[in-house]
């Protein structure tokens, strides 16, 4: 079974849609007992930084998270998701993110007349080999809609750049947590390619 983690965020029908077109059972929840008995689990996310976690705490699902990956279900994050993944975001000053991995969401600076939010397709290159990745060349183009970006303190749990202006860390991977700023569910067959290599975890 595939829980996607309900916080009352943004872009869940979609995602919960491409899971089920894979051939998955799927499930909308915030049951704390589903989802430590899950096989898979998906953080999703379209929003505010510092509103989502004010969700994920009133619901207690930051420290169900948190139990998720000591448990090591693999759980991927899907754009505000994998943000939340996080220490802090400049879009929300003074709000605390999971803190289950190490780094700073930064907002996309305003140059060379690129427009903000990004909004569109991308290529990602791969600084690391990464198991979401399996079976995609360098160059694949995948789709983003995002404001804000991550800068990894630790690059070695990076493995996937694009550029837009800024270098831009577009996934991650460390242990049985990965996660990724496009929108897999939105990434035609590329998108589906990443889901079934998460879900084969």
């Amino acid at each position: 079974m595939v829980s996607i983690i309900d916080y009352g965020a943004g872009n869940i029908k979609s995602v919960e849609n491409a899971v089920r077109y894979l051939g998955h059972d799927v499930v909308l929840t915030r049951d704390p007992e589903v989802l430590l008995s899950s096989d898979h689990c998906i953080l999703p996310g379209v929003g505010a930084f510092g509103v989502a976690m004010e969700r994920l705490k009133h619901y207690g699902l930051d420290e169900v998270i948190r139990e998720i990956v000591k448990r090591e279900i693999p759980l991927l994050g899907i754009c505000l998701g994998l943000q939340l993944l996080f220490e802090s975001s400049e879009e929300s000053p003074g709000a605390e993110g999971l803190g289950i991995l190490k780094g700073r969401i930064l907002r996309i600076p305003d140059t060379d007349g690129r427009k903000v939010p990004q909004i569109g397709w991308n290529d990602l290159s791969y600084p690391a080999q990464g198991r979401l990745f399996q079976g995609l060349p360098e160059g694949t183009y995948v789709y983003f809609v995002h404001s804000y970006y991550l800068r990894a303190e630790d690059p070695s749990i990076v493995t996937a750049r694009t550029e837009y202006g800024v270098s831009i860390d577009a996934a991650v991977e460390s242990g049985s947590v990965m996660a990724c700023q496009f929108h897999p569910e939105k990434s035609e067959s590329a998108g589906m390619r990443i889901l079934e290599n998460f879900l084969r975890i």
